[in-house]
């Protein structure tokens, strides 16, 4: 198996993980409180990055080392904080929806590039932004009488996890991938643990498998996807995750029962292409 095939192979059992754990994230919202859950997701995450800098190249001391402590800090506020809203948004909004909406993304990384990170952004990867948000407005489909303001909560979503991508970039010049990774985890898990336990509900017996499956599903998927951006460009990795929204809208409908309308598929395929466009000439650009 050649390097880029392996990649491509941690790339997809990424994916295939994060698709299951937002299915039962989406089981476990409607069952407990959102910064319960995202709580208890966080402890076992931070578990993960804590051990995976115990085993890289300098250790704990090693991945504590920063130049931008609080930069880093407010990435794990900013991730965990996406997690929660987004724990909101599949309840109210569903599974399908959401996530159709949250393939936005990097049309928004590209808008905040601009003023966060000074980047120039030309015509081609500004008019794929233009249409990506078409995209969405074609998906919440803000003339029907039935707009509903939960909509927005992904699109919320979206822009923290712009935001805290923007961050890791920003980083990522002077600190390393495992020192990232670590804060992340880290600050993550404390700022909810300072909400988190006024949340604090009984869990049914029969739930926690589901709660266990979600901490093992966290962890798996991050050390799969690291595996892949060890071996593969991000811009070959990026195209690879639009799959998680055909994993998700497929177990949106079989075990949630939602329906997926017309201008939802519509939308998505809008705004997938358009995050392709952006992600392929961004690399273009990169690569001269």
């Amino acid at each position: 198996m050649t390097i880029k095939t392996r990649g491509y192979v941690f790339a997809f059992l990424a994916i295939c993980i994060f698709a299951g754990q937002d299915a039962i994230t989406k089981y476990l919202g409607d069952r407990y409180p959102a910064l319960f859950i995202t709580m208890i997701r966080f402890w076992a995450f931070a578990l993960f990055v804590f051990c995976f800098a115990a085993s890289s190249p300098g250790g704990v001391r090693g991945a504590i080392a920063t130049r931008h402590p609080w930069l880093q800090i407010i990435r794990g506020v900013l991730l965990v904080t996406e997690i929660v809203v987004i724990v909101f948004s599949y309840v109210h909004a569903g599974l399908a929806m959401s996530q159709s909406i949250f393939q936005a993304t990097p049309l928004i990384i590209t808008i905040l590039s601009i003023p966060l990170l000074g980047e120039t952004v030309g015509w081609r990867r500004g008019a794929a932004v233009l249409v990506g948000l078409v995209g969405v407005l074609v998906i919440i489909n803000p003339v029907d009488i039935h707009f509903d303001l939960s909509l927005l909560l992904p699109l919320a979503a979206a822009v923290l996890f712009a935001m805290y991508s923007i961050a890791t970039r920003a980083v990522s010049h002077q600190d390393s991938a495992v020192t990232s990774i670590f804060y992340a985890g880290v600050a993550g898990a404390v700022a909810i643990s300072l909400i988190g336990p006024f949340y604090w509900t009984e869990v049914q017996p029969s739930d926690w498998i589901a709660l266990g499956a979600l901490c093992i599903c966290g962890t798996l998927s991050h050390y799969f996807l690291i595996r892949a951006y060890g071996l593969l460009p991000a811009a070959e990795v990026q195209p690879v995750t639009y799959f998680q929204l055909v994993l998700n809208v497929a177990f949106a409908v079989i075990l949630f029962g939602e329906k997926i309308t017309v201008n939802m598929m519509i939308g998505a395929l809008i705004v997938v292409g358009a995050g392709l466009f952006t992600i392929w000439r961004e690399h273009q650009l990169t690569k001269r």
